[in-house]
């Protein structure tokens, strides 16, 4: 696993040398807090650290993170609840889940757009910590936006493969967005989304959140995005928030 580490973070250092386009590196923080059906509630604190390459047509994403879960257990991001609490609770941390993606524009037209997805994620999480689960999964979607004027509306429509942790069963799930995104200014634009997914496991719940975002342009180079989410299942966090700073290069 520590190979795979750090192939994946040779590969995003070499992606500028290479790439005659775009290529950005950006970190930041997402804090969330929510109960997922358990009597006590379940902190989790995510700082990815994510370099993207964007061509004309293709764009390249790898994201290394570090994660902090505090809680009775049972929870994972991005799943929910996966077992049973313990009474009391306790703080792990360490490497998340690295993730990669890949997507394509498979068409473009005078307003519209669509983009072909394939994403991995590595189960570099140490499960013995419930930081994840040991498992890759793999998912695939089709995002599409409609651009009028300064507005731009955008929807994903997607399906996971999950790996099989052991003594749990977990099944393939379909998930979605929708949103809009506002231009403001050249440099500033807001946005509003809704990300809904299927529950993968039975001991879980589905999900659904909605985020709001501020996205700010403080440099020829640098961008600045604030956010805050409010759940709307037992398996999404019930709120959180989040700063991410982007660099282009």
């Amino acid at each position: 696993m520590k190979k795979l580490l750090a192939v994946l973070v040779m590969l995003a250092i070499a992606i500028p040398a290479l790439a005659e386009d775009q290529f950005s590196l950006g970190t930041g923080f997402d804090l969330s807090t929510g109960k997922y059906g358990n009597k006590a509630s379940t902190d989790i604190l995510y700082i990815p650290v994510t370099g993207k390459y964007e061509s004309n047509k293709l764009t390249l994403k790898l994201t290394v993170p570090y994660l902090s879960i505090t809680g009775p257990g049972g929870v994972i991001r991005g799943i929910g609840r996966m077992g049973q609490p313990r009474t009391a609770r306790t703080t792990n941390s360490g490497l998340g889940d690295i993730t990669t993606s890949a997507g394509y524009e498979i068409y473009s037209g005078n307003a519209l757009a669509f983009d072909l997805v394939g994403n991995v994620k590595f189960g570099t999480a140490d499960v013995n910590k419930g930081l994840g689960t040991g498992q890759n999964d793999y998912s695939t979607q089709v995002d599409g936006y409609y651009t009028l004027d300064k507005t731009t509306l955008f929807a994903t429509a997607g399906y996971k493969i999950y790996g099989a942790p052991a003594g749990v069963t977990l099944s393939n799930a379909p998930y979605g967005t929708i949103g809009a995104s506002q231009k403001l200014s050249s440099k500033t634009s807001a946005g509003v989304m809704l990300d809904a997914a299927k529950s993968p496991s039975a001991t879980g719940s589905d999900q659904l959140e909605a985020t709001v975002y501020v996205s700010q342009k403080v440099a020829s180079n640098l961008k600045v995005q604030a956010n805050a989410l409010k759940g709307f299942a037992n398996g999404s966090p019930d709120f959180g928030c989040g700063v991410m700073i982007t660099g282009y290069f």
